[in-house]
């Protein structure tokens, strides 16, 4: 695949251009600062765009506002935004442009070679990659809601399911069969009042676009690290 990186920390970022050439993949530009950001990916079109929330000269979101700009200009381009912090306003913000091909890690995330590409691969696919962590603050931020109805495994399904992670990925995770993950899915869009879905990928949109509806977040979320 076809890659832009836009990060500031030259150590990051060259780590990142080795870690995908190394993996196959082609970082055809990079950006150092906000203002770059848009031209290199109007230029270049590629596959993906590995994005920094921070960037100069502000440091304040303009890696944020280039992924929008961008997605505007070009529907649909896969975008992974790179965080230091769990920064919520700036998560909800992303995902109200539409949950498709879009992700959100922790920049901690990048050392764990496999996650990271895994996310990659994951948004390219048009499918979502959210950090466990953003998850958490999204689910968390308003306690009148349906979610406090689902039971505690019930939630952790959820969790599982808004980082797109497919039905084997979570049986795996929380030692179940695949049986009683679908059941599981079941009563979630059942207490949800969303449809069920035989489809991993229209679930995940449909779980965001409930997380992102109104304030974006709902009761406390189990915590399974």
């Amino acid at each position: 695949m076809r890659v832009v990186i836009a990060e500031d920390n030259a150590l990051l970022r060259e780590g990142m251009v080795l870690l995908l050439n190394s993996a196959g993949h082609e970082v055809v530009a990079v950006a150092s600062s906000g203002p770059e950001v848009l031209p290199a990916l109007l230029e270049h079109r590629p596959d993906a765009a590995v994005l920094d929330v921070r960037m100069p000269p502000g440091f304040r979101d303009e890696g944020l506002r280039a992924a929008l700009a961008a997605r505007r200009e070009m529907p649909g381009l896969p975008v992974l935004v790179l965080s230091q912090y769990v920064e919520e306003t700036y998560a909800a913000e992303l995902l109200a442009d539409g949950a498709s091909g879009l992700g959100y890690l922790l920049k901690d995330r990048v050392a764990r070679v496999e996650e990271f590409l895994d996310a990659l691969e994951r948004v390219v696919a048009g499918g979502t990659a959210l950090d466990p962590e953003v998850v958490k603050e999204l689910m968390t931020r308003r306690r009148d809601d349906p979610v406090d109805s689902l039971t505690p495994r019930e939630r952790e399904v959820l969790h599982l399911m808004a980082e797109g992670r497919d039905n084997a990925t979570i049986a795996r995770t929380l030692v179940v069969s695949e049986r009683a993950v679908s059941k599981h899915i079941g009563n979630v869009f059942a207490k949800l009042g969303l449809p069920p879905s035989d489809s991993g990928h229209r679930r995940v949109l449909a779980v965001l676009a409930y997380l992102n509806k109104g304030a974006t977040g709902q009761g406390e979320s189990a915590d399974r690290r």
